[in-house]
């Protein structure tokens, strides 16, 4: 089943359950899902890459959005978004553990035989295309930036 399919199921669901915060998460999807869909050049169907990037994007602007209502002191605002992320989490790949990734970066720097944050680009590139939907690139560039640098 697509994730299209899978969050229009869900929608009811939630309507069902009467799960406002649910619902505006998944609303958030949808529209989301529908834009990219419609965008110029787009193909008829979303690819699980494309949607995986989709939810990121998703993720990430509501966690810009937290920090600002958490930093103006704004607990009701920050809470709307916290929910969101919770329910756009819940469609995307699980996260690797901070564990996982200086691991994994640690075995592609033996790989590409990288000695210095000057060439820091070949390791981001790979990380990030073999990584996408399981880390963030934030993560990802502070973990490469650490252990380059010790």
């Amino acid at each position: 089943m697509s994730l299209e399919n899978t969050i229009n199921q869900d929608i009811k669901t939630a309507m069902l359950a009467k799960e406002e915060a649910t619902l505006r998460g998944l609303r958030a999807i949808k529209s989301a899902l529908l834009l990219a869909k419609t965008e110029k050049g787009a193909s008829e169907g979303l690819s699980e890459e494309t949607e995986i990037k989709v939810l990121q994007k998703l993720v990430k602007q509501r966690r810009e959005s937290a920090d600002i209502y958490l930093a103006q002191n704004r607990q009701d605002l920050y809470q709307i978004e916290a929910e969101e992320i919770e329910v756009i989490e819940k469609y995307l790949p699980k996260q690797l553990s901070a564990e996982e990734l200086t691991a994994y970066i640690k075995a592609l720097i033996e790989k590409l035989q990288v000695s210095s944050v000057k060439e820091m680009g070949k390791i981001m590139g790979v990380a990030n295309k073999e990584l996408a939907g399981k880390a963030d690139g934030k993560a990802i560039s502070e973990t490469i930036k650490s252990l380059l640098a010790s």
